[in-house]
């Protein structure tokens, strides 16, 4: 990271198996059924009421149109935006569009969520229904919110880890001196499980390092790990050695660390912040504006130690746990190409790519991303 990036020799590697790919559109994946379940939502979103309120105005425009040229019919489009009249000349009558700052990709449609299970989906007849969402460096709980609500709403339970000195967790971040220290919510959370209960970890970001070191404790308690555009390291191996593989590429990262100092300038840092001009740039240039607001006011700097701890993983533990992987194509923070080289370098069982997607996919791409979750812990034992 930053100035401090050193690279390192490469390691040698095992026999690389093949890796098994899925194209980026969650709706082709295999299992997928076109038959949905259906759910009362007590709940009405701003996005149910924006349509609501856009399918009225358009019924005015076509009985106005109407009664202005006969019974000559309005032409309307199949999406749920407002089409206006293409033989008007003046714009007194026309309504303002949509205030969204993001037209919605087709990757991730605007789907209510009691459509993402299908109707032969049985949550019963899973490993476990339990995902355990793990934040990434200087994020907190709060950034999975969207994909709480989808997961939950389809039936899944969901715990979320407070890190050490991150989100609302009080402890301060500069005296987090170890690894350990900094992922003791999660390690406390795995051991305090009941006896053969099982749990899909979920990492993001630095969270990846920190489901890692997890796995290699508790590889019984772990049925699926899945990477989120994640540090996914090799034994022997610590975050800040990942990220100098391209520290000579990826001048975004570097121009938006700030390293503090709390011990004094003569000794090493002891945290990286983050420059609130660059985070929509580095973090969420596919976001929302009101997500990107959010994470403004919620950030926190990330704990240097555990950036520099190399990692202790081994076959007979960390290795026993089924590890998939969500690529983010339009990542700045960590760019496809060091996924990839992460990927090649201990490849998971299973690698998906999420089209569209920038560092933050749970803002950016939420029901995709949803999706994708729901479609992994679906994977049968093999």
């Amino acid at each position: 990271m930053g100035n401090l990036c050193t690279c390192f020799a490469p390691k040698t590697v095992k026999k690389k198996k093949p890796i098994k790919r899925v194209s980026g559109n969650p709706q082709s994946l295999p299992n997928s059924s076109n038959r949905w379940t259906r759910i009362r939502s007590t709940r009405k979103d701003s996005t149910e009421s924006l349509i609501q309120e856009q399918a009225l105005a358009a019924a005015i425009l076509f009985r106005q149109h109407q009664q202005d040229n006969g019974s000559a019919s309005l032409p309307f489009d199949r999406s749920a935006s407002l089409r206006y009249p293409n033989n008007s000349g003046s714009k007194k009558n026309q309504l303002p569009r949509s205030s969204s700052s993001r037209a919605r990709s087709l990757t991730d449609p605007l789907l209510q969520p009691h459509q993402l299970v299908n109707q032969d989906f049985k949550l019963e007849d899973l490993d476990t229904n339990h995902f355990v969402l793990v934040h990434g460096g200087g994020f907190g709980a709060w950034c999975w919110y969207k994909t709480i609500a989808l997961l939950e709403e389809g039936g899944f339970r969901v715990t979320t880890m407070e890190l050490t000195g991150s989100g609302v967790h009080s402890f301060d971040t500069n005296g987090i001196t170890s690894l350990s220290q900094y992922v003791e919510p999660l390690t406390d959370f795995l051991e305090k499980l009941p006896d053969g209960e099982k749990v899909i970890l979920v990492g993001h970001d630095f969270g990846g390092a920190c489901i890692s070191y997890a796995m290699e404790l508790f590889p019984s308690r772990i049925s699926k790990a899945v990477f989120i555009a994640a540090a996914m390291l090799t034994t022997g191996q610590s975050t800040l050695d990942m990220f100098s593989q391209q520290a000579g590429s990826n001048d975004l990262m570097q121009q938006a660390q700030i390293f503090v100092y709390a011990n004094g300038n003569g000794h090493p840092p002891t945290a990286i912040e983050l420059d609130k001009s660059l985070l929509r740039e580095l973090l969420f240039n596919q976001c929302p504006a009101k997500d990107v607001a959010l994470a403004s006011v919620s950030m926190r700097p990330i704990p240097f130690a555990p950036v520099l701890e190399k990692l202790c993983l081994s076959d007979m533990k960390h290795g026993t746990v089924r590890r998939f992987y969500i690529e983010t194509p339009e990542d700045n923070a960590i760019p496809i190409a060091l996924q990839e080289s992460m990927i090649n370098s201990s490849p998971p069982e299973k690698v998906f790519r999420l089209k569209g997607a920038d560092h933050s996919p749970f803002f950016s791409k939420p029901q995709a991303l949803h999706k994708l979750l729901v479609e992994i812990s679906k994977i049968p034992s093999t």
